[in-house]
């Protein structure tokens, strides 16, 4: 691979959600710092909602690397569950044993947690892609926040997902759950072409670059029109730019290798996509006839706009 010739330890721009790779912007910090105030002080329900590829996964992955070993963490990464399949799937994360049927789960549930927290532990249940729960299972995890004592929840729960969980939380006999939520927070697109310069350095330095200017300036300020600050798919265009750029010999990465890269992987930029390269279609339409514009000119010459 490419990995070689422009001197990296290990690909930059992989898709996958390796927390090593993540790159704090002042949107990701602000998630971080809601969810570690949630949790520390068990507010209970906390919601994170982002765009498709802006980070949710690989902050949640980073965090709980990073949790004390006193919180028990229960991930659920597949929403499509049942109500039956979800209770089997919590069960077995959060080793409870010796149960039967839902009213036994939930005595033998309520008294982990209970035992936990009364020991200053921490049980924290997160469920990545939460726009994809049913609305059964949402109204189950609703049941599931009720339990704690006077003074906190014994259960931390957080639900992260694509901009649609907000719409789900608004439906109407969903209500309850939405009014349980103690904290909301949005993981935003990088705002900016400096900040996806950044970006990309961020990545290649942990990567082990030799030399951080792989792109030219107008090659990122291409990539950042054409992704609009998403960082997956800066990634994907970045790393099949670098792996074009390394068949053509190219050791700077330029914007015209970057155009053919987002053209082959349908990314241009809003604005380029159906542009057609006929003399017609490189100007506005026109409204008027040669001749009545010549007669709309000369009838605006000769208005006195003084009279």
């Amino acid at each position: 691979m490419y990995s070689e010739f422009y001197g990296l330890r290990e690909l930059p721009f992989a898709l996958t959600p390796d927390p090593r790779f993540i790159y704090f912007t002042p949107s990701h910090t602000e998630v971080m710092a809601n969810l570690h105030y949630g949790i520390e002080s068990g507010k209970g329900l906390i919601v994170v909602t982002g765009e498709v590829g802006t980070g949710k996964t690989t902050i949640l992955r980073w965090m709980m690397q990073r949790l004390d070993r006193t919180v028990l963490v229960a991930y659920i990464f597949n929403p499509r569950l049942s109500v039956t399949e979800f209770y089997q799937h919590l069960a077995s994360l959060l080793d409870v044993q010796k149960w039967e049927t839902k009213p036994e789960l939930l005595v033998s549930l309520g008294q982990a947690l209970d035992s936990r927290h009364s020991r200053g532990l921490r049980t924290v249940l997160i469920i990545d892609e939460a726009q994809g729960l049913s609305p059964a299972v949402l109204e189950e995890i609703r049941l599931l926040s009720n339990f704690e004592s006077d003074t906190a929840k014994h259960l931390q729960i957080v639900l992260t997902g694509q901009p649609e969980l907000r719409n789900v939380l608004n439906y109407p006999d969903l209500r309850q759950l939405k009014q349980r939520v103690a904290l909301r927070c949005v993981i935003k697109a990088l705002p900016s072409v400096e900040e996806t310069d950044r970006y990309i350095t961020s990545r290649l330095l942990a990567s082990g670059a030799e030399r951080t200017e792989l792109f030219s300036s107008e090659a990122v300020d291409y990539i950042y029109r054409c992704t609009e600050g998403i960082p997956r798919n800066i990634n994907n265009l970045c790393d099949n730019a670098l792996l074009a750029g390394y068949a053509a010999g190219e050791l700077t990465v330029g914007r015209a290798i970057v155009e053919e890269v987002a053209e082959t992987f349908d990314m241009l930029p809003r604005l380029d996509r159906g542009l057609q390269t006929s003399e017609e279609n490189e100007l506005p339409a026109r409204i008027f006839s040669a001749a009545g514009r010549a007669e709309l000119w000369a009838a605006g010459e000769g208005n006195d706009p003084t009279n």
